[in-house]
């Protein structure tokens, strides 16, 4: 939706692209979400106040840091998966019209920090070995050598969102994904974030970014799944969404499946209540 030549930013194929957030507002699943507020930019004339309008959910995969590194240590990314205790699926709640209005020069800001959820499970490294798999190919262009990584670093996730909207009796799927269409590995992430010698800590959360597949049914975001709200999504009792409505329930599910068994990371839901004036 950005055209073909805006899809990707230069950097984008170079380097883990990636913003710091905040622990404050973090919640686990159940945890409702209020619609935010704030500066919105008509087409026309000066900046509102007001509730955002376009309210929207990403799916993602989070990870918590284990041991950590002392402060102007690298780490090195050989020595990254070392730093991963486990994963937890992750909604980063984004309010697109307040995003649209500030990002620019210095990235989201409020349009992400009023809430996001996570799933109650941290699934460890060691049960998730058995779904281990190659990335993409990296080769053109090639990351710098300090990210350059041949290992299988990602895994084999099933990944969906669902909304359940008032009186539905059942929530309605509407994307479909794995955590596998990622194409920076989380090695290459923490090894970027601590390549200025950044310290991380144990129990530091740190996020995938948005996963989506290269079907339309596997994207990760309203944004992306309605392409910025010019195709309404139609749920299971008729109702259509460009974005999200007060009172949806978004539920986040996810999988590995073995041979004969499934490992799960629990529900990661949520209930968009309306704004506080």
């Amino acid at each position: 939706f950005r055209g073909k030549y805006n899809a990707l930013m230069p950097n984008w194929l170079h380097l883990p692209v990636g913003y710091h957030g905040r622990a404050s507002s973090v919640v686990t699943s159940g945890t409702p979400i209020h619609r935010p507020m704030g500066q919105l930019k008509p087409e026309e004339g000066d900046p509102v106040w007001g509730a955002c309008k376009l309210l929207d959910f990403e799916i993602e995969m989070g990870y918590f840091i284990g041991p950590g590194n002392p402060l102007g240590q690298r780490v090195k990314i050989e020595e990254a998966e070392d730093q991963i205790f486990g994963l937890v699926l992750m909604n980063d709640w984004s309010a697109r019209d307040i995003q649209k209005w500030e990002y620019v020069p210095l990235g989201p800001f409020c349009a992400k920090n009023f809430g996001t959820t996570i799933s109650p499970w941290v699934v460890t490294l060691d049960a998730l070995e058995p779904f281990r798999i190659k990335g993409y190919d990296q080769t053109n262009p090639k990351p710098l050598p300090y990210l350059q990584d041949d290992s299988k670093a990602t895994y084999d996730i099933t990944l969906s969102a669902a909304i359940k909207a008032k009186g539905m009796d059942e929530p309605s799927v509407i994307s479909t994904t794995n955590f596998k269409y990622m194409y920076w590995t989380m090695k290459q992430q923490l090894t970027h974030h601590s390549s200025t010698g950044c310290n991380l800590r144990p129990g530091d959360l740190c996020a995938s970014g948005t996963i989506s597949g290269t079907e339309q049914s596997a994207y990760g975001s309203m944004l992306e799944l309605t392409w910025r709200g010019s195709n309404p999504i139609k749920l299971s009792n008729g109702e259509e969404r460009k974005f999200l409505q007060d009172g949806d329930v978004v539920i986040m599910a996810g999988y590995a499946q073995g041979d004969g068994y499934r490992i799960g990371f629990g529900e990661c839901s949520g209930e968009v209540l309306p704004a506080i004036q």
